[in-house]
């Protein structure tokens, strides 16, 4: 049985043959019969769909990914992934470097492209810090998420509370129940 595996490390990540559409499209078209995704950040072990997948994958079978990053970013961690099922008898096919086997060769392969793998989140993580610094010496500068709604709209939810239920500002602004106490909290500090 030919098993495929795809990953994204966010729902929303971009289309750029990337997506779980994309991975997916990708390992039927190359034969995979039954087909497992996560949109979970490569750095996490505890990947539901990958569990679940494992539990299922017996000697005979094979593995198949678009990448090698799509297993692992790290590179311990992906050649302990990778020499795991090897040793269990299950054949790992990465599309864009073929089969993985026990050779000196597929081990110096496995290794350089996992170590690159892990190079590039490195380089994100850094990059992302180094954007957050420069973002903080900004005026008005918030770490997080930025606000959904204004502060005119707060404001005039929290003035149509003196006079209605949670449920009717609710109604009335569109504003839901917990951000409504969760601001009418922050403006009692």
């Amino acid at each position: 049985m030919i098993y495929g595996y795809a990953r994204v490390s966010t729902k929303g990540q971009a289309k750029d043959g990337n997506s779980l559409e994309a991975q997916e499209a990708d390992l039927k078209g190359a034969g995979a019969t039954k087909i497992y995704s996560d949109a979970f950040t490569g750095t996490k072990t505890n990947r539901p769909q990958l569990d679940l997948l494992l539990k299922e994958l017996k000697t005979g079978d094979t593995l198949m990914v678009t990448k090698l990053d799509r297993i692992a970013r790290s590179a311990r961690e992906g050649l302990a992934f990778i020499d795991g099922l090897l040793e269990k008898g299950i054949k790992v096919h990465v599309l864009n470097l073929g089969l993985m086997d026990d050779s000196a060769t597929g081990k110096l392969i496995r290794t350089i492209f996992l170590g690159f793998a892990e190079f590039e989140r490195d380089m994100i993580m850094q990059r992302t810090q180094e954007g957050k610094a420069i973002a903080r010496l900004q005026p008005g500068y918030k770490e997080g998420r930025k606000d959904k709604y204004r502060k005119e709209q707060i404001d005039h939810a929290m003035q149509l509370l003196d006079d209605h239920s949670y449920r009717q500002v609710e109604a009335i602004t569109g504003i839901s129940k917990s951000t409504l106490l969760r601001k009418k909290k922050e403006l009692a500090v």
